[in-house]
């Protein structure tokens, strides 16, 4: 039997594009064995809101989630952090974590969504660097490579997003230099701050990915350079709050990673791969 980290940090709600109230997440959570529970709305974003937390919701839900924590202290752990975008304006302050998240590719003054469909990847692609996905692979992870600066993030969050609409490599070769190498580059300079990176099961939840995020390589340059992951699941309806954690287990440790980081009172701690906690 495969053990995983009975928590997941990255969980969004009715209070953004989630399908769930966070009362009904709090509830499954509990039923499923769950020690502890972030919640994660995502940032407001002013240019695409359609997705997001308002700066009112943003207030109510920072209300919800520490009623909540109150209301099952002792039978759960609640923890109230926020996806906050590269782009969003406004800066993140007072949660008990931040994740740190790309969602766009800036363009000309234009933001694009990189996740949003592969109908709209492909357009991007087309409009804004002539058909060359290279370019606009190497636009995305000079991005991401803000992160840290920009959003003070603990978590980085589904470092290679754009690979999200090419399982069996059907818009670009992975093993090629010209994507490798500002994707490498961009690695590098995460590892250099003190963060985190998640082991996302978002996209297998929902049909796109067979394997979580990251792709095997950088999760091994992440284990080389001895550095720290979580396990997470992106859930965006309640019964995605753990999806696919055995097989994310069996695949950090084919990747060379030994433990995942768990938020306790007093910080982040190491829990081994076969610990049963």
């Amino acid at each position: 039997m495969v053990h995983y980290p009975k928590c997941n940090l990255h969980t969004h709600t009715s209070f953004c594009d989630g399908k769930d109230a966070p009362l009904a997440i709090v509830r499954e959570a509990i039923r499923g064995g769950l020690q502890t529970l972030g919640f994660s709305g995502h940032s407001h974003t002013a240019f695409d809101p359609g997705y997001c937390m308002t700066p009112e919701s943003t207030l109510a839900y920072r209300d919800e989630i520490e009623r909540l924590k109150k209301a099952y202290e002792g039978q759960i752990r609640i923890l109230c952090g926020i996806e906050q975008d590269l782009y969003t304006e406004e800066q993140a302050s007072g949660f008990d974590y931040i994740i740190g998240s790309v969602h766009y590719v800036l363009r000309d003054g234009k933001y694009h969504p990189v996740d949003l469909s592969p109908e709209a990847t492909l357009q991007t692609v087309r409009e804004c660097f002539g058909g060359d996905f290279y370019r606009y692979a190497a636009a995305y992870y000079e991005a991401v490579a803000q992160l840290p600066k920009q959003t003070s993030c603990d978590i980085i969050g589904h470092f290679d997003l754009i690979e999200k609409f090419n399982e069996g490599e059907r818009m670009f070769a992975t093993d090629e230099y010209r994507y490798r190498r500002p994707m490498m580059d961009a690695l590098d300079e995460l590892l250099k701050h003190d963060v985190l990176f998640e082991i996302n099961t978002g996209a297998m939840a929902r049909g796109y990915r067979s394997v979580p995020y990251p792709s095997p390589y950088v999760l091994r340059r992440i284990a080389e350079k001895r550095g720290r992951v979580v396990l997470n699941s992106d859930a965006h309806t309640k019964e995605a709050l753990t999806y696919g954690f055995e097989d994310a287990v069996r695949y950090a440790r084919s990747c060379g990673i030994g433990g995942f980081a768990l938020p306790t009172e007093r910080g982040w701690e190491i829990l081994p791969l076969n610990s049963k906690r």
